[in-house]
């Protein structure tokens, strides 16, 4: 299975270097890296939690959530904005040593390809999530 965004997509440069950056370190538990993804105010949307901000607060919010987790992008799409912006959209899914469940991860980018947003959808009904047993 593919562990970055560019084994998906034959053109990637054409996408996003951060993106792939975010899923490599993400594999790899390099949430340091992953955040440093982030601008300074940039955010991460996570299920079930609040707005996280920052680089620092991502990172620390990584480090004690995302241990053994892996994502695994299967489809990317972006669209640029007429900002300079791009928005990119991964479809995959999120392993965990108890699940695993479809995901979308929506990124918003800035012109110089640093992340300003990151949101994560768990694509799941409301059954399937509640068979979750987060332990």
């Amino acid at each position: 299975m593919p562990t970055n965004v560019a084994d998906v997509t034959p053109d990637f440069a054409a996408v996003s270097a951060a993106v792939d950056r975010y899923f490599a370190g993400f594999n790899a538990e390099d949430y340091r890296a992953v955040a440093a993804l982030f601008e300074a105010d940039g955010v991460l949307l996570a299920p079930f939690e609040e707005p996280i901000v920052g680089p620092e607060a991502i990172y620390v919010y990584l480090q004690a959530e995302a241990v053994n987790m892996r994502a695994i992008p299967l489809e990317i799409e972006a669209a640029p904005k007429a900002d300079g912006t791009r928005q990119v959209v991964v479809k995959g899914r999120v392993k965990t040593s108890l699940f695993t469940v479809n995901a979308r991860w929506t990124f918003a980018l800035s012109a110089d390809d640093t992340l300003q947003s990151a949101e994560i959808k768990l694509l799941a009904s409301l059954q399937e999530l509640m068979q979750i047993d987060r332990g």
